[in-house]
C-alpha cells in the first residue's frame, strides 16, 4: 500500500492558494487515475480517495488539520494501516523552488516548511519521499516585499496556476507509472 499526501489548508478561503499546491496535485491524481471521490474520514483527520494502481492499493490524502498540524493525519494513517514512512509520499509547496518546477527529495530537512516540520516531529523521522512544488519567492514591489507567510496564503495568479498544473502529469507518471 502507498499513501500519497498532498498538503494544504481546508476551507474555501484557501482554495487555489500557493500553500494548497499539494491539495491541487492530489485532486489531479484522483481524476487522472479514476480513483473514488474524496470523502471525509474524521478518525484520520483527512479527506481520502482510494484506488488501485499497478496492482497496489493507493490512498490519496488531504489532511484537514491545517498546514501546521499536518503530522496529526500522517501519524494516524501510518498507525492505522501499520505502515512505515517509506510507504508515504508528501506533496507540498516550496518557496525556495522556482514557480513551474519541482524537486523530489528523500530524507531532507523541512527548510522552514511548518507542515513538513510537523510531520517529521509526529512520525519521528525525516526519512520519507517528498515532492516539492515550486511556488517561487515573493518579489519586491515598490520597495516592499510580502512576508513569506502572507505570500503562501495568496491565490495563484492565472499564469502561475497554469505552470503548476503542467507539472502534475509528469509527477503522476513519476510516482505511479
Amino acid at each position: 500500500m502507498k499513501i500519497i499526501i498532498g498538503l494544504g489548508n481546508p476551507g474555501k478561503e484557501y482554495k487555489n492558494t500557493r500553500h494548497n499546491a499539494g491539495f491541487l496535485c492530489v485532486d489531479f491524481l484522483q481524476q487522472a487515475f479514476g480513483f473514488e471521490p474524496f470523502t471525509s474520514d474524521k478518525k484520520m483527520s483527512a479527506e481520502i480517495s482510494s484506488g488501485t494502481r499497478n496492482g497496489e492499493k493507493v490512498l490519496l490524502v488531504k489532511p484537514m488539520t491545517f498546514m501546521n498540524n499536518s503530522g496529526t493525519a500522517v501519524q494516524a494513517l501510518l498507525q492505522f494501516y501499520k505502515l512505515t514512512p517509506a510507504d508515504i509520499i508528501i506533496i507540498h509547496d516550496d518557496i525556495d523552488i522556482a514557480s513551474g518546477t519541482y524537486k523530489t527529495t528523500l530524507s531532507s530537512r523541512p527548510a522552514g516548511h511548518n507542515g513538513v516540520a510537523d510531520i517529521m516531529e509526529k512520525i519521528g523521522t525525516q526519512d520519507f519521499f517528498r515532492i516539492r512544488l515550486g511556488i517561487g519567492r515573493p518579489t519586491e514591489i515598490l520597495g516592499v516585499c510580502i512576508p513569506p507567510h502572507d505570500y503562501v496564503l495568496q491565490k495563484f495568479g492565472e499564469e502561475e496556476l497554469t505552470k503548476l498544473q503542467t507539472l502534475f502529469p509528469k509527477i503522476a507518471t513519476e510516482i505511479l507509472p
